[in-house]
């Protein structure tokens, strides 16, 4: 702040003491030292001021940034949400048109929509391997076991 050296504060207290006299000079420096202290101490609480403000001025560009981008991400993402409603709209009319669904599931058929419709003698077969394997689990559960 000043360029003080050793030799001007001691040239400086000279003239103190002549002037003000040895009674009043420490008093006087007590007071000149205490006001020193509040000055420094108001001027960091500035700074320390102006450092906030300039802080927070960057947090509201951040958060106005986060906002625009949150903005931005919900429009695509409704802009996503109309067109995967709108493919799926045409997709479920081109099949609606394309093919007849409920004679397919009236059929007893296979394991996939196309399959070709089982005959009697396969479908005896199934149901027969079916008690077997009923009759089997009925003896398997109801003979004791001994624990162990």
């Amino acid at each position: 702040m000043l360029d003080i050296g050793f030799s001007e504060l001691i040239l400086i207290a000279g003239i103190g003491l002549v002037v003000l006299g040895p009674q009043r000079l420490p008093v006087v420096t007590r007071t000149v030292g205490t006001l020193l202290g509040r000055a420094q101490k108001y001027v960091s609480d500035v700074k320390n001021d102006i450092q906030r403000q300039m802080e927070l001025e960057e947090l509201r560009k951040v958060k106005d940034t986060v906002t625009n981008l949150g903005e931005s991400i919900a429009s695509e993402a409704s802009k996503f949400e109309s067109e995967a409603n709108a493919i799926a709209s045409n997709v479920s009319s081109a099949f609606d048109s394309d093919r007849d669904f409920q004679s397919v599931y009236d059929q007893r058929a296979g394991l996939y929509i196309g399959a070709p419709g089982r005959s009697w003698s396969q479908e005896q077969a199934d149901s027969r391997i079916r008690d077997r394997l009923r009759a089997r689990l009925r003896k398997r559960y109801l003979v004791k076991r001994p624990r162990d």
